[in-house]
C-alpha cells in the first residue's frame, strides 16, 4: 500500500493507494470518530461496493444515502435530501460521513458534512479515476448551479482518502478515459517527466494494468498533494490546477450537466488553452499537436462542440471563481510541464480559439 500525506497541519490527512482497500476494516474504522455513520453513494456504485463497505462497518451504526448517478444530480435539491436523510436518524455531531462513489458522490457530500450541524467529519472512498487523482484531493466541495459549475460549496478538507484501485475494474472505458484527463493535467502544469511517462505508457493504462495505475495515480496525488499544501484554499499556485477547467465548465453548463462528462470536457479545455498559449507565443504547433496526440491515445475528445458561439462561451466563462475585476483569468502554458494564471492575454486571440473548430 502506498500512503501519501497531504501537510496542511491540524487539518492533514492521508491518501492511501492500493487493490483491497474497502475490505479493510481496521484501516476504514480508524478515520471513524463516533458510533454514528452514514454512507452516501450512487445508484451505480452502490449494488458493486456497498455491501463489501458496509461488513468493514460492522459493529457501528451505520445509514446509508443513494443518489441518482450523474452531474445533473449534483445540485441543491439532492443535497437538501442528503440533510433530511441525516435529520430522520438523526445524526449527531460526530457521525461521520462517507463518501463512496465518484466525484459528484465526493463533491456533493463533502459539501453536506461541511454544512450539517456546522461540520462532521468525512472520508474519501473514490471508486473512479478522476475522483482518484483529483476531486477526493484537496478539500474542494460543492454543488452545481444551472449558471455555473461548482460555484456553490466549501473547502472542507476530509479525515483521509482510500483509494482501492480494484474499483477500477468496474469502470467503463469512457470514464477510465475521463480520468486520464485529470491525469495528463499535472504532466502539463508541473511534471514534464510524469507527461513523457504518460506518452509511453497511455496505451497500457487503458488496458488497466494494475501498477501502471497505482504508480499514474500515486504520482498524480503527490503532485496535487504539494500543490494543496502550499496553497489550501487557491489564493495562488493552486489555482494552476484547473488548467483547462474554465473551458471546459463552460461546455459542461453550455451543452447541459451529463451531456459531457468532466474529464472530457477539461480535455477539450486544456487543449483550448494550449491554443491560446501558441496563438500567444508562448509554446509552438508542435507542442499543442504532441498534447492532441496524448488525448486522443487516452480516448478523450480532441474537436470541441460546435452548438457553442463565441458569444455564448464568453458568458458562461465569466461565471468562474478566478474571474477577478470582470477580467477572465485563465490558466495557460508557458512550455510543457509549465504553467502560469494570467489575465494579461489578447482578447480577440481567445475569439480565436473560442471560434475554432479545430485545435490541431
Amino acid at each position: 500500500m502506498s500512503v501519501l500525506n497531504v501537510e496542511l497541519g491540524e487539518r492533514s490527512y492521508p491518501i492511501h493507494i492500493a487493490q483491497g482497500l474497502l475490505g479493510n476494516a481496521e484501516l476504514i474504522k480508524s478515520f471513524i470518530k463516533g458510533q454514528q455513520v452514514m454512507v452516501v453513494s450512487n445508484e451505480t456504485v452502490a449494488p458493486l461496493y456497498l455491501d463489501i463497505l458496509l461488513q468493514s462497518l460492522s459493529g457501528l451504526q451505520v445509514y446509508t444515502h443513494i443518489l441518482p448517478d450523474g452531474e445533473e444530480y449534483k445540485n441543491l435539491e439532492v443535497l437538501d435530501g442528503i440533510f433530511d436523510a441525516l435529520l430522520k436518524v438523526p445524526c449527531d455531531r460526530q457521525t461521520t460521513m462517507i463518501a463512496l462513489g465518484g466525484g459528484v458522490v465526493g463533491d456533493i457530500t463533502g459539501f453536506a458534512a461541511a454544512c450539517y450541524q456546522r461540520g462532521v467529519p468525512f472520508v474519501q472512498i473514490p471508486t473512479t479515476l478522476l475522483a482518484q487523482v483529483d476531486s477526493s484531493v484537496g478539500g474542494k466541495t460543492a454543488v452545481n448551479h444551472p449558471r455555473g459549475k461548482n460555484m456553490i460549496g466549501a473547502f472542507y478538507q476530509p479525515r483521509c482518502v482510500i483509494a482501492d484501485i480494484t474499483t477500477l475494474n468496474t469502470l467503463d472505458d469512457r470514464q477510465l478515459s475521463a480520468g486520464l484527463a485529470e491525469v495528463i493535467k499535472y504532466g502539463l502544469i508541473r511534471d514534464l517527466n510524469f507527461f513523457i511517462w504518460l506518452e509511453k505508457n497511455i496505451d497500457r493504462l487503458r488496458q488497466r494494468e494494475p501498477q501502471l495505475l497505482a504508480e499514474a495515480i500515486l504520482r498524480s496525488c503527490a503532485n496535487k498533494a504539494e500543490v494543496v499544501a502550499e496553497d489550501e484554499l487557491e489564493g495562488g499556485a493552486r489555482a494552476l490546477l484547473n488548467l483547462g477547467h474554465t473551458f471546459g465548465h463552460a461546455i459542461e453548463a453550455g451543452m447541459g450537466y451529463g451531456k459531457w462528462l468532466h474529464g472530457e470536457a477539461v480535455a477539450i479545455g486544456m487543449l483550448m488553452a494550449a491554443d491560446l498559449s501558441r496563438r500567444s507565443g508562448w509554446i509552438n504547433r508542435q507542442d499543442v499537436d504532441r498534447i492532441a496526440v496524448l488525448l486522443e491515445h487516452a480516448g478523450l475528445p480532441v474537436e470541441p462542440p460546435t452548438e457553442l458561439d463565441v458569444e455564448r462561451y464568453l458568458q458562461l466563462m465569466m461565471v468562474d471563481k478566478k474571474v477577478k475585476d470582470g477580467r477572465i483569468r485563465l490558466v495557460l502554458l508557458k512550455e510543457i510541464g509549465k504553467a502560469f494564471v494570467s489575465d494579461d492575454y489578447d482578447a480577440d486571440l481567445l475569439r480565436q480559439t473560442l471560434a475554432s473548430r479545430s485545435l490541431f
